[in-house]
């Protein structure tokens, strides 16, 4: 690989050390530089010192949004504007427990709203959309760009793996700054998130910026920082974004792991499930009808009379799925006890996701496999009355050698506090950011 000579617009290093020395890159070196590193021009090493630096020195809004662009440029835009209906689309910065696409994607089409759901796969203590789904007898994940358009058109809702064809350079740098800890940098965080979503061709975008423990931003300041560069980079591109700010100190409803979490959002679809999981699908699903114009719409109504079930059977159907199938259980078993009688006022979101990882429910590299049935099921959360020997937690996992490090991970993550007291409160939904 070369460093930006002959034929080329620029020499590699001349535009690291313009950032690297604190200065505004020009909307030609982003193009270029993008381009070049997607081509083999720009050489790993050279893009880590260019990511480094962007880490170090920051980058404006002008200079985020043409990185963004020329990431999108760099590979195929999705196209929806043929269909009958608008379209809106949720991105989470991921958590422990965070089921919401399952239930919302099905709720939001109920009420002629196209849900094109491009979702991953998890690593480390998050849970991805895709192995959930994968739990159900025959679901698939990939589909053509034809058959997804042919299922939004037919159902109004498709939850699917994005095609290799979508942001490509995004996909080098993703890998590029996992290793050379450069992963933090909010301009690459944000850039990286919304080229793939603005790709996608939605016209509303809702965003579900996690904060907490189990959340990738640890501080109410740096998720609002990557909420509100998000949000200026969807505005920027001309789709209608929003993000919520959302609590991720704790795990999001009553279970973790991927059949687990399929089971609960079936009862969600089904009017029940825990409220926390229920008031932030709603919160989402009506930021979505209000973007898509149907502002006046309460789409709590589909949940509770079936509409929205019906939709997701006839989604999962759709991709070979079936909906009336069971869902795989675990060989094995293992509770966690309250130690106390008392109040259960902290049950850590990172420590829960860990020890789910550990069971099998996630994955250390991309190449592993996951056990579909592995994971945690909750039987307490903070604020709830417990006695000492009942149960607060279940473990689940095809491999009982596993339970040793999972409990393990679990040693310090639960506080039961003398009775009469009471967790810290922290509102499920923080803040709302347009």
């Amino acid at each position: 690989m070369s460093s930006g000579t002959g034929t080329e617009a620029f020499a590699a290093v001349d535009v690291i050390v313009r950032k690297r020395d604190g200065g505004e890159l020009s909307d030609a070196q982003i193009d270029w530089v993008i381009d070049a590193y997607t081509r083999g021009v720009v050489a790993h090493e050279q893009m880590a010192a260019l990511a480094m630096a962007v880490l170090l020195n920051g980058m404006t809004r002008r200079e985020i949004s043409r990185w963004t662009n020329a990431m999108i440029a760099s590979g195929e835009r999705l196209d929806f504007t043929g269909l009958r209906h608008p379209t809106a689309d949720k991105h989470s910065t991921g958590g422990v427990g965070d089921k919401i696409t399952l239930p919302l994607a099905p709720l939001v089409a109920t009420f002629g709203v196209a849900v094109p759901q491009l979702s991953g796969r998890g690593l480390g203590h998050t849970g991805g959309t895709l192995d959930k789904l994968e739990s159900i007898p025959g679901w698939r994940a990939g589909l053509s760009t034809s058959e997804m358009t042919a299922q939004l058109d037919d159902v109004g809702a498709v939850i699917c793996a994005a095609g290799a064809g979508l942001a490509p350079a995004d996909r080098l740098l993703y890998a590029l700054r996992d290793v050379t800890g450069t992963v933090e940098s909010i301009p690459l965080i944000a850039s990286s998130i919304m080229s793939k979503k603005i790709a996608e061709g939605t016209g509303t975008l809702v965003l579900d910026v996690k904060v907490g423990t189990g959340a990738f931003m640890k501080t109410e300041d740096s998720a609002r920082e990557l909420a509100r560069t998000m949000v200026d980079l969807g505005t920027d591109a001309g789709v209608h974004t929003v993000a919520l700010l959302t609590d991720m100190s704790t795990p999001l409803g009553l279970t973790a792991g991927n059949a687990l979490e399929v089971r609960e959002s079936l009862e969600v679809l089904a009017g029940g499930g825990p409220p926390d999981v229920v008031e932030l699908t709603v919160a989402l699903a009506r930021e979505m009808l209000a973007g898509a114009g149907l502002p006046d719409v309460d789409p709590a109504g589909a949940l509770a009379d079936g509409r929205a079930m019906d939709t997701w059977r006839r989604m999962i159907t759709a991709q070979g799925g079936d909906p009336s199938a069971g869902l795989p259980v675990a060989r094995e078993t293992h509770t966690l006890l309250a130690p106390a009688d008392g109040v259960l006022v902290r049950l850590d979101a990172l420590a829960v996701g860990v020890a789910a990882w550990r069971l099998g429910a996630g994955r250390a590299r991309k190449e592993d496999t996951v056990q579909a049935a592995a994971g945690i099921e909750i039987h307490a959360k903070p604020g709830a009355v417990v006695r000492g020997g009942e149960p607060l937690l279940t473990l689940h996992t095809d491999t009982p050698g596993r339970f040793p490090a999972a409990l393990a991970d679990l040693a310090d993550a639960i506080t039961v506090a003398p009775a009469g007291s009471q967790p810290p409160h922290r509102p499920l939904i923080i803040d709302r950011i347009v």
